[in-house]
């Protein structure tokens, strides 16, 4: 079964940067990626490649040498369902805010729209991906709207997770730990698998691509997640920990990391992690798990979710003890407003809780970030809903560089690790502050040593 033709639903952070992949890797496949967001679909078809909407290096290099050839943005749905061999599902799957479920089961009605549709457009046997992050049996419902409103067409349903790290997506697709592949393992199911199969091994060694049944493939991209937020939320809580008995928690992390059955990754202490992926996923697992009676294991990954918030509201609130606990007229600027560096993606930053936390206590909020906009910032800000939008633009202020955001503050707080801030002209930027000026570094990035000697009082998470 050779695939000709892939339509994606969904042009943003996990369908953008895959198909471009897919194009690039498979030019004898024509990728077409559709969306109803016509602002979003005009940005990945902007004649300057650098305004595409999703910021990851690599990505636009990539999108200018497929776009036009065999990779296509449009927001003609169905006209790219009925042309498509396969199509991967890669809507946006939010924490329910609503109903049964709300705050931790996932909202699917994006993906029973698309299923919705795909049935009611599709007249030839199609081959369906799930692309979006899932809960455990979602492929059950989807095959069930699918054969009971369709046109008599046969639809085999895959689930194929992403398991990308914004900041370094074009890398992790192009060279991934391994691609997962879940299907019916009936003949017909292992017909499409062995499809999906064919296109990533143009590029992805056939011994990194698994294939699982279907469920155990949506189970395993929560549990991956659920395993890599619990390794953050344990190094800081270590943190708090080193903090008070001054031990370091960067030689703790390098001492447990040397060991084999541990290893290093993911033990970086920060502020805490934030991304589209990590908190959904982790109340969605304690959701499904609540759902089967399984109060126990809920218990145990929410503690991971718990933790991360407690990180958050930690560093908030020392920044108001050390400023003589008052933080009341006083300004305070931010450096980094993504949850992480070399992404524009502010989804569950630490810096909008922080913000948040510094503004109910009456700061004057300066932020500085390169690649997150002013409108983003504000929009992240009113989504909690603790303010109005007025207030919000009255409290905060978004700056053009990080020289101008610390003119005359207090304190500055690094909230993402961008490089640049390592490479900022401290001695200038003290000049300029308040004193005694403050410097709080919730990414671990910074020299504290160098930043005492120019008289900066420097608090780095997980240092006593």
């Amino acid at each position: 079964m050779g695939i000709k033709n892939i339509c994606c639903i969904g042009a943003g952070y996990v369908g953008g940067p895959t198909m471009t992949m897919i194009a690039a890797k498979c030019p004898h496949i024509q990728v077409h990626v559709v969306d109803i967001n016509e602002k979003r679909i005009a940005a990945w078809n902007d004649e300057n490649v650098d305004n595409i909407p999703i910021y990851e290096p690599g990505l636009s290099d990539l999108v200018s040498k497929t776009r036009g050839k065999n990779l296509h943005f449009s927001t003609n749905v169905e006209e790219a369902i009925q042309a498509a061999d396969m199509i991967f599902i890669s809507v946006n799957t939010p924490t329910k805010t609503y109903g049964v479920g709300k705050g931790m089961a996932a909202d699917l009605k994006y993906i029973e729209l698309c299923a919705r549709q795909i049935a009611a457009v599709a007249t030839t046997d199609k081959i369906i991906v799930e692309k979006s992050t899932l809960p455990v049996r979602t492929a059950e419902a989807l095959r069930s709207i699918l054969d009971n409103t369709g046109n008599g067409v046969n639809y085999d349903i895959l689930s194929n997770p992403e398991f990308l790290a914004e900041g370094t997506a074009v890398s992790d697709l192009l060279n991934p730990d391994r691609v997962l592949i879940g299907g019916d393992q009936t003949e017909r199911g292992k017909k499409a698998q062995q499809a999906l199969v064919d296109v990533y091994a143009n590029w992805v060694p056939k011994e990194r691509i698994l294939t699982t049944n279907v469920w155990s493939s949506e189970l395993s991209k929560l549990t991956a997640n659920a395993f890599l937020a619990q390794r953050v939320s344990s190094i800081n809580a270590m943190s708090e920990l080193c903090e008070v008995t001054e031990a370091d928690v960067n030689e703790v992390a390098r001492a447990i990391g040397t060991d084999s059955r541990i290893g290093s990754k993911f033990l970086k202490a920060s502020v805490g992690f934030g991304g589209s992926c990590f908190q959904k996923d982790i109340l969605n697992l304690v959701y499904i798990a609540q759902s089967y009676g399984l109060q126990e294991v809920a218990d145990y990954w929410e503690q991971v979710i718990i933790m991360n918030d407690h990180q958050k509201r930690r560093f908030a609130k020392n920044i108001v003890k050390t400023l003589f606990n008052t933080v009341s007229g006083k300004k305070i600027a931010l450096l980094g407003w993504a949850f992480k560096k070399d992404t524009n993606d502010t989804r569950e930053s630490a810096a909008i809780y922080v913000a948040d936390y510094l503004l109910s206590e009456q700061a004057e909020i300066t932020v500085y970030d390169p690649k997150v906009t002013e409108e983003q910032i504000y929009s992240d800000l009113n989504y909690l809903g603790t303010r109005t939008d007025s207030e919000n633009r009255k409290l905060l202020k978004v700056d053009k560089s990080p020289q101008q955001a610390a003119a005359n503050a207090h304190a500055i707080a690094v909230l993402t690790e961008w490089d640049e801030f390592i490479e900022l002209d401290w001695k200038a930027i003290y000049s300029h502050m308040l004193k005694p000026a403050f410097l709080f570094d919730g990414r671990m990035l910074l020299d504290e040593n160098k930043l005492n000697e120019i008289g900066f009082n420097v608090y780095t998470i997980g240092k006593g």
